[in-house]
């Protein structure tokens, strides 16, 4: 029904954003990484959506590709993920990632999602197993594994969770080795302090 929405951001919270197009405020639910990657309030921005219609409301997700949109709404077709697990599932890891973990067969990686458990994951896993294209996916679930390990490592030397992602998500994707790794998110977190 709504299938994209471009405006001026009015406003970035935490979990949406408003999105003003013609004097209208449009609040459009999103992951926190797609939110991250928003221009800066004032800008232009285009958004892909999807309008969830409930009984006692009409929500609105948005997503910053069509590709994103689509994996979503693969999602919330699977038996017991609404709207927000998804969203929750996006936040995993990027795109590729995710879709790697499930045509993998890889339901623990998902469970990192909020509100995501071990039998929901699994199901995530066998009803989109075969609906999803994944280019390298042994590849990208072996550096997913990785940056798990990683992620914690950096959160038990007291960096925030969401610091620790962003970190190792920058660092150079030839830098296969976990020691060197490490060395390189840890030097991007000092030049934070």
């Amino acid at each position: 029904m709504v299938y994209s929405v471009s405006g001026i951001i009015a406003e970035k919270t935490e979990h949406f954003a408003v999105v003003e197009v013609s004097g209208l405020g449009l609040k459009v639910a999103m992951s926190e990484r797609a939110l991250a990657k928003l221009p800066p309030k004032g800008e232009k921005c285009k958004l892909f959506t999807h309008l969830h219609v409930r009984e006692d409301a009409l929500d609105l997700y948005g997503f910053e590709s069509e590709d994103m949109l689509r994996f979503f709404e693969m999602l919330i077709s699977v038996s017991g993920v609404g709207p927000k697990s998804a969203l929750s599932v996006l936040d995993v890891a990027e795109l590729g990632a995710i879709l790697a973990a499930v045509k993998e067969g890889r339901p623990d990686l998902l469970t990192r999602a909020s509100g995501v458990g071990r039998k929901t994951a699994e199901r995530i896993v066998l009803e989109l197993r075969s609906k999803v294209e994944a280019k390298e996916s042994a590849e990208i679930v072996g550096n997913m594994e990785s940056n798990v390990d990683l992620e914690e490592t950096l959160v038990n030397l007291g960096y925030r969770r969401d610091q620790a992602k962003l970190a190792l998500e920058r660092v150079d994707k030839n830098i296969t080795k976990i020691e060197e790794r490490l060395r390189a998110a840890l030097a991007m977190l000092g030049r934070k302090r």
